[in-house]
């Protein structure tokens, strides 16, 4: 008897905290938007800001001036921890996770931009990220540091964080024709791409 009312009393203990990271997870992502949206934090889409090369136009459909800064940051970190890699090509890296995140569904992009805003507003950038310079100034030190952090937090909702921004980024990377091998994927077979000629 003692021993089930132990064990309810753990249950009740780890609802209660379940219930209270999420609250102040909450609480935490609403002031981080409503705080970017008073800073002046952009989250309008930079339109045609950066070409992903010579020539070649992209208009940003979904990533900020501001978003474009910070995943130039992050995006050679993330990308460095990859196997095999060299530095990506960031302009071409950048149009393509700006593609992928405009094909997201609605309730998607809105979890993408709370993420964005949280890491682009400053207060929330520093004490969550431990970044305390801005984006353009952070050290790749810093940046693999928050990563970590984020990866092995004890708060569910960093570690989901943290799991969405690097998933982003490396699907965006791997999915460029010239990356492929680096996964260990060939690329499509031959046959399939003479028969089917629109896909290549």
């Amino acid at each position: 008897m003692k021993s089930l009312s132990i064990e309810q009393n753990t249950t009740s203990l780890a609802r209660r905290s379940l219930l209270k990271t999420g609250f102040w997870g909450g609480i935490l992502l609403a002031s981080a938007s409503l705080g970017a949206g008073l800073s002046g934090c952009a989250t309008t889409p930079a339109g045609s800001a950066q070409t992903p090369s010579p020539g070649e136009a992209h208009h940003y459909r979904f990533l900020s001036e501001d978003d474009l800064i910070l995943l130039a940051a992050i995006t050679p970190v993330v990308i460095s921890q990859q196997p095999a890699t060299n530095a990506p090509h960031t302009d071409k890296l950048l149009a393509d996770i700006d593609t992928a995140i405009y094909h997201f569904s609605p309730a998607n992009q809105q979890e993408v931009r709370k993420l964005f805003d949280l890491l682009n507003f400053a207060p929330t950038r520093a004490l969550l990220g431990g970044v305390w310079s801005s984006w353009e100034n952070a050290s790749a030190t810093d940046i693999n540091a928050f990563l970590n952090d984020w990866k092995d937090s004890s708060l569910p909702l960093l570690n989901k964080a943290y799991s969405a921004l690097v998933k982003i980024v490396s699907v965006s990377w791997y999915i460029q024709p010239e990356n492929w091998q680096k996964s260990g994927y060939a690329g499509p077979p031959q046959a399939a791409m003479k028969a089917l000629p629109q896909f290549s």
